[in-house]
């Protein structure tokens, strides 16, 4: 029997979380840009955020409410305008944006995260958060729809939302994850220019959701790049309410186990919708190194493979040039002897060794051809070197990524 099963829904899967969205006007005209996620309870909250050494206002209000041990009760998410690069203006902003929470649904404002995600160094407007938290309080709903178009408020060039739903049982009781997040562009491993917001009815201690979900990350949304640009303003967020009724988790059993799992899923598939919608992409391009040395190794060389500027741009040709993907994994910094490496490419049309411990196979280039067409593409890699495995996720190189970013703040 499988420990957890997908269904339908995103943030409000949960038991006890409401959202709502609504079009505040931050930069854009006639779209949804602003959304809000309330837990009828006050929450559990671990979070991670950008490596970045620029860090947005909100990213540095959310760090001192999950560092602060304070519950969360509330998140509010504006696009168009990062609030980074702000000053005192911007950690005002947020102060703002969390105090109309407070005001409107009574909960205390330091236990209100905020988030944003758009142009930087411009200043949010703060009569419009206002307006719009004001809107969104009163419409707050515990459906499938609201956390639909909370995910697609959040989006700024992504072409598609992100949303995902996971339930399983522990001890009798029904317990739900879901999740939503948002990014497109300035993608890169240390986390991207992506916000992501789980919930979970799951009863957990604090240190081990923290913990699970620090772990997780490493593997999932550490493993995305489009471009090589680290954000100022990622940041995810996972919030845990209790509403589920399980025997709380207090150590890592059988129980946290389950809830492993089904949160590196959560953020696995999230973090592939992210690469596969990449600025411009037209192919999900995926690195899968088997074999290595060591866990740091087979991560650093699924990520140069996925990194490398004419890796992608061989992706989107569909040029079965191994040579690249090898050259990317030379520099990577990892060490190994390329006499060992074995590398595939492979889809659904199929998989197509090209290159054997050392020497370059003689290929048939219409099944490569075949092979590369796909939408999702995936280089195989075996190091024969090790027992360690990990996989990474990016995009092709197009022409329409310098289209969008070329004119990104008109």
């Amino acid at each position: 029997m499988e420990k957890f099963i997908q269904i339908e829904g995103g943030v409000t899967a949960a038991e006890g979380f409401k959202a709502a969205s609504c079009m505040a006007g931050v930069k854009y005209e006639n779209r949804y840009d602003m959304a809000l996620v309330y837990s009828e309870v006050p929450c559990e909250c671990a979070g991670t955020f950008t490596t970045n050494r620029v860090k947005a206002a909100c990213v540095q209000w959310d760090q001192n409410l999950v560092r602060s041990g304070r519950k969360l009760s509330a998140v509010v998410v504006n696009t168009g305008i990062a609030n980074a690069c702000t000053g005192k203006e911007g950690w005002d902003a947020c102060e703002a944006t969390a105090g109309a929470v407070e005001k409107c649904l009574g909960v205390p404002k330091d236990s209100v995260a905020v988030g944003s995600t758009g142009v930087i160094g411009m200043q949010l407007p703060v009569d419009r958060l206002v307006a719009g938290v004001e809107t969104m309080c009163p419409i707050l709903e515990h459906t499938a729809a609201a956390g639909t178009l909370a995910s697609k408020a959040i989006m700024t060039t992504d072409t598609v939302n992100k949303e995902v739903a996971v339930s399983f049982e522990l001890n009798g009781k029904l317990v739900t994850l879901g999740g939503m997040s948002k990014g497109s562009g300035m993608i890169h491993p240390n986390m991207c220019t992506m916000l992501g917001f789980l919930s979970t009815d799951l009863a957990i201690d604090r240190g081990l959701l923290q913990e699970a979900l620090s772990a997780v990350v490493k593997d999932t949304f550490n493993m995305i790049t489009v471009d090589g640009d680290t954000s100022t303003n990622d940041t995810v967020l996972l919030m845990a309410n209790g509403l589920a009724g399980n025997d709380p988790i207090t150590e890592k059993n059988a129980d946290y186990d389950i809830f492993f799992e089904a949160l590196s899923f959560c953020c696995r598939y999230l973090a592939r919708k992210m690469a596969a919608d990449g600025e411009g992409a037209s192919k999900l391009f995926e690195a899968c190194v088997v074999n290595a040395k060591s866990k740091d190794d087979a991560r650093t060389l699924a990520r140069a493979i996925v990194g490398s500027n004419l890796s992608k741009a061989a992706i989107f040709g569909c040029d079965a040039n191994f040579g690249r993907f090898l050259c990317a994994m030379g520099y990577s910094g990892a060490e190994f002897d390329q006499n060992d490496v074995e590398l595939f490419f492979v889809s659904r049309a199929g998989k197509l060794k090209v290159f054997d411990r050392g020497t370059p196979i003689v290929f048939d280039e219409e099944e490569a051809l075949k092979i590369m067409k796909e939408d999702e593409v995936t280089v195989f890699v075996d190091m024969h070197e090790g027992t360690e495995d990990a996989a990474a996720w990016g995009c092709d190189l197009t022409y329409d990524y310098v289209k969008i970013n070329a004119d990104y703040r008109s």
